[in-house]
């Protein structure tokens, strides 16, 4: 495969995966172990999607509860050591995501994912369910230095997959996702069944899905584009 073939960026978490369940679990084994009362689901959702230490921050301010950063550190390391050992008990690959991904690597198509979630805890949560080959490069806030969405962590995933920016697409749940994009000048494809406290529609994306039944031809869409530009 040459730096010609389009390269296919998504983000991880409420993109790839469904990874709410497991992720909350953990908020949720950290908070009633601080003494504090567990977050629902459906209240906690849209609070992922900038890390563990952001997670974490947020499920604490939810209680009523502002921690020192030593203590931060102390949380988000249990969170972590909690989570790692809990990464798959219910996070399952998005309805369609396997068939969207096969369409794609058969029309040639370069796939990479770029996450604000630890590179290691990315690769073990997608070699769990069997989808880490798939990828050309898996990067997280911890492989440059750098988090989206600052673009620098959007460019150099597809420089480490081989890629050509030029080429590639960017396909994400949230505004970390729309803004890593933006400032590379790569478009962007929106999933709205991901984790965000602002409807996906509202950052106008390049595109927009509502399942990834539909990715295929919203790549194909946005490519032709590309070419005819």
């Amino acid at each position: 495969m040459s730096a010609a073939s389009p390269t296919i960026v998504f983000d991880l978490d409420g993109t790839l995966v469904d990874t709410a369940p497991d992720l909350i679990n953990a908020l949720n084994h950290i908070l009633v172990r601080e003494g504090l009362s567990p977050l629902p689901l459906a209240t906690a959702r849209n609070m992922i999607g900038a890390g563990a230490r952001k997670l974490l921050e947020r499920g604490l301010e939810a209680e009523g509860r502002s921690i020192d950063a030593e203590e931060m550190n102390r949380l988000a390391a249990d969170f972590i050591g909690y989570y790692a050992e809990n990464i798959a008990v219910e996070s399952r690959p998005f309805d369609g995501l396997e068939g969207a991904l096969d369409t794609l690597a058969a029309r040639g198509c370069r796939l990479a994912v770029c996450t604000n979630k630890l590179e290691w805890l990315s690769n073990r949560l997608l070699d769990e369910l069997g989808l880490a080959t798939r990828f050309a490069a898996i990067c997280g806030a911890d492989t440059f230095g750098v988090a989206k969405p600052d673009p620098a962590i959007l460019r150099q995933t597809i420089l480490k997959a081989g890629g050509d920016i030029a080429r590639a697409i960017m396909v994400g749940d949230a505004g970390t996702d729309i803004g890593a994009a933006r400032r590379a000048g790569v478009p962007v494809i929106g999933c709205t069944f991901g984790y965000t406290d602002v409807p996906i529609a509202e950052l106008k994306p390049d595109g927009l899905i509502d399942h990834m039944k539909d990715l295929p031809a919203a790549v194909e869409a946005l490519r032709s584009f590309q070419k005819a530009t």
